[in-house]
């Protein structure tokens, strides 16, 4: 994968490289969607089935372990998302601007960056897992679980995290099936292995924590296959030239970045309070933490999807299209989480059922199925508005929404909730917070995206689109920003 190694299929061979350009969107964000939520609730749902086998131990602990657990994964997970949304943002501008050349060397250079960041991060939290779960306020037996899991899932990070940049640099080429591909294979290989390890060599929890590592690896191997060996995406730049791409690619990354560790900040003060209740209420947390990817997966992709329709869009100037995109996706959330709060209020007993949720686990639970979960349709609207703020380079909006929904929209209707009404009002605040900012991010978004195109209609140039190939700093050797 050095610089001097395979070079990028020429545009023959990829007629479609910027694929998005041309089409109804709403058939790009339906075919994006729909490929990305399958191999991301595939994910998602073995990660439920996890829990499941751990409740099957029939030990409490357990279960609220792994909620805690998932609070601080869930915080390294979002830091690889947003480093892979700046790789896919990146990758798909130079396409659509026509060069392929560019896009590679953007690829391998995310990869880089990817690799040094979670890295960094995992040696730095690695030694004080008993500090941070204690922070979190597990204690006792549970915690000691906690502590355990970690220290086996956590330095497999940056294996994780590469894995994900892969499908960043998938979905920017728009090969919506091989990144399915790359979600799908961890999903598959997990739901084998955590039964196996779990159950059959009799490991328990640590069964799920290797199975979890070996998940990633997994992940890695079929996204290094899509990325490079079929797309030739992956082309490592020289020292000078990585340090030309540090620029755009962090540009974009860092308030993508801040954008996504906002959401665990939230969950981990929703946990913090959730502790006062007992574990029983921390164990309901974890559930719902289970149930929302899988229930709401497709909302979680369509966020993803849509990055790479507006950011090829952008690179070949044809702004009239982010407006169609956005709109169709807005479509897209209200038809989808409509459905699925209904279907989850209808067998919220069922579902409680599934994970064996008994006491006050359970009430969590069929009070999240038959309230709470509406809130994604405001959510939904946020993860859609902070795509475009991300691929339109407005990323800092995104990071101001996001924080926004995870203090503001959390903190003091979630302290309000719990003094209130306790675990539940704990779960009604966190959900009530969502609207304000779901609304208020859709309203800033599509001011943008019309103030982009009315810049574009008298040729003011206000907004600068990415610059064109000729300008590219790896065309050049020298520095550009890409926004």
């Amino acid at each position: 994968m050095a610089d001097e190694g395979i070079e990028p299929a020429r545009p023959a061979e990829h007629p479609r490289a910027a694929r998005f350009t041309t089409g109804s969107t709403l058939r790009h964000v339906i075919s994006m969607t729909a490929t990305g939520s399958i191999g991301l609730i595939a994910i998602f749902v073995v990660d439920a089935l996890n829990l499941f086998y751990i409740s099957m131990l029939g030990v409490q602990e357990l279960a609220a372990a792994i909620g805690f657990a998932g609070t601080l994964l869930f915080f390294t997970i979002s830091v690889s998302i947003g480093f892979t949304i700046a790789a896919s943002a990146l990758v798909s501008r130079a396409l659509g601007r026509g060069d392929r050349v560019e896009a590679a060397r953007l690829g391998g250079a995310s990869m880089v960056f990817m690799a040094a960041a979670t890295s960094v991060l995992a040696l730095a939290i690695w030694p004080f897992l008993d500090t941070l779960v204690g922070w979190m306020g597990a204690s006792g037996e549970t915690a000691r679980i906690c502590a355990d899991f970690l220290r086996v899932v956590i330095p497999s990070s940056p294996i994780m995290a590469l894995g994900m940049c892969t499908t960043g640099i998938l979905r920017g080429v728009g090969d919506a099936r091989r990144a399915m591909y790359v979600s799908l294979s961890g999903g598959v290989a997990a739901a084998i292995l955590d039964p196996l390890l779990i159950f059959g060599l009799d490991l328990g929890i640590t069964g799920a924590a290797i199975s979890t590592v070996l998940s990633r690896f997994v992940i890695l191997a079929v996204g290094l296959h899509g990325a490079h060996v079929v797309h030739h995406l992956i082309r490592m730049p020289d020292l000078s030239r990585l340090a030309v791409a540090a620029r755009p690619f962090f540009a974009v990354g860092i308030p993508a970045l801040l954008t996504q560790i906002a959401t665990p900040v939230g969950n981990t003060y929703v946990t913090v309070r959730m502790a006062e209740f007992g574990d029983d209420a921390v164990a309901g947390w974890a559930i719902i933490g289970r149930i929302v990817p899988v229930a709401f997966g497709v909302i979680f992709a369509l966020s993803g999807a849509v990055g790479p329709i507006l950011g090829q869009n952008y690179g070949a100037r044809l702004y009239g299209r982010l407006t169609e995109t956005m709109r169709d996706s807005l479509i897209v959330t209200l038809v989808y989480c409509l459905a699925v709060w209904a279907l989850l209020a209808l067998f919220s007993g069922q579902v409680a059922d599934l994970f064996g949720a008994q006491g006050d686990a359970r009430e969590l639970v069929i009070f999240f199925c038959l309230f709470a979960a509406g809130s994604f349709l405001f959510n939904g609207a946020l993860f859609v508005a902070n795509a475009a703020f991300n691929n339109l380079g407005f990323p800092g909006y995104g990071t101001v929404f996001n924080w926004g929904r995870s203090t503001l929209g959390v903190i003091p209707f979630v302290w309000a909730g719990a003094d209130l009404y306790g675990a539940k009002g704990v779960v009604g605040g966190w959900a009530l917070g969502a609207i304000v900012f779901g609304i208020a991010s859709i309203v800033v978004c599509f001011r943008v995206v019309r103030r982009i195109a009315a810049d574009k209609a008298r040729g003011d140039d206000q907004i600068p689109p990415p610059p064109p190939a000729a300008n590219s700093p790896f065309s050049t050797g020298k520095a550009a920003t890409l926004q």
